[in-house]
């Protein structure tokens, strides 16, 4: 990933990364299920539905369905599509400035946050080299998804934290002493 266009006039690249193709697509697999569970009775209901249209000659029996199974269609697969899509267009990166995230399905579009509003990071492994990362920044929150060994970036945003804190802690002291 080239990231000059959104980089700032001497700004530079500490870490950079994407999310690992399947997590990315399959993180939001529950609701996959639940959309399959609800395109299965939409599907029943419609064919139900043509079958009252037919005895009872009225077309709206038939209709009534249909945006049901376009939502289950949605819910179930129509996500997951979306999501697979949109990988190609994330890209992660950790700069001395700034947090960078490029997102967006057909259109690139690029979340940032100031890396001296950093206040918080938690990081939740799904396995040994697999994890997502939570970050707080003054009012933004962000969650950076399926990161391939995401400790790189932990400690680098940890350590970024660490250095917010010292620097709140200066000023309050420097404060109170006037």
């Amino acid at each position: 990933m080239n990231w000059d266009i959104w980089l700032n006039e001497h700004e530079t690249v500490q870490w950079q990364g994407r999310p690992a193709p399947r997590c990315f697509t399959f993180r939001h697999w529950q609701k996959s299920l639940f959309g399959f569970v609800v395109l299965i009775v939409a599907l029943w209901w419609q064919w139900a539905g043509v079958g009252l249209m037919e005895e009872q000659q009225q077309w709206a029996w038939s209709v009534v369905p249909l945006p049901f199974v376009l939502i289950g269609l949605w819910l179930s697969f129509g996500r997951l599509v979306a999501a697979r899509r949109e990988w190609e267009q994330v890209f992660y990166a950790l700069t001395d400035q700034r947090l960078l995230v490029q997102c967006g399905v057909g259109r690139a579009r690029l979340i940032a946050l100031p890396s001296e509003q950093l206040s918080y990071a938690r990081l939740t492994m799904l396995g040994a080299q697999l994890g997502h990362l939570y970050v707080e920044a003054a009012e933004r929150c962000l969650t950076l998804s399926c990161l391939e060994h995401p400790d790189t970036l932990y400690r680098l945003v940890e350590t970024q934290i660490a250095a917010n804190q010292q620097a709140s802690e200066q000023t309050s002291a420097l404060a109170d002493e006037k």
